[in-house]
């Protein structure tokens, strides 16, 4: 039984994790014992070579089922190649339906993954390393039943 379930398992993220040729970076970062703690700050690191290029930019979220809350306040905090801060953004996202508590996203079994935008169509001013640090802002600390946050940048797609 546990083959079978993990086999499962490891089809879904292959088909969800397929390659995209417009993916420039994606990654997360598994939350230990699913509890987010506010001084718990993921950051990645995303090198841009072409300022050209349009890109639309993703909180890649996983969630247990038992999560208690159907939203997520998150503060972004974005600094170009140079160090210097280009926004520090505090967002609620939704992750489920405040009424019917259904939640958003893709499931297997009680965990969901979600892809939830954050820029859209966003230029980056010059090449390099930009920086993202994500952290909570939930009143909850530790934040319960959150598996792994990321990020995922996308190239805008070219319409023929």
């Amino acid at each position: 039984m546990k083959f079978i379930r993990l086999a499962v398992v490891v089809f879904f993220v292959s088909l969800l994790s397929g390659c995209d040729k417009n993916v420039v970076y994606k990654a997360h970062e598994d939350i230990d014992d699913g509890l987010w703690y506010i001084k718990n700050k993921p950051s990645f690191k995303v090198e841009i070579t072409d300022t050209t290029q349009a890109y639309n930019l993703y909180y890649v979220l996983r969630n247990a089922l038992q999560y208690p809350y159907y939203n997520l306040y998150i503060t972004r905090n974005f600094s170009g190649p140079d160090g210097k801060v280009i926004s520090n953004t505090l967002e609620e996202v939704f992750i489920s339906n405040e009424t019917t508590g259904k939640p958003y996203g893709h499931g297997l079994g009680d965990l969901f993954d979600h892809k939830i935008p954050f820029l859209k169509n966003y230029r980056f001013p010059r090449s390099g390393t930009y920086t993202f640090t994500i952290s909570q802002s939930m009143r909850q600390n530790p934040l319960p039943f959150i598996i792994s946050v990321g990020i995922s940048v996308e190239k805008v797609a070219v319409e023929k």
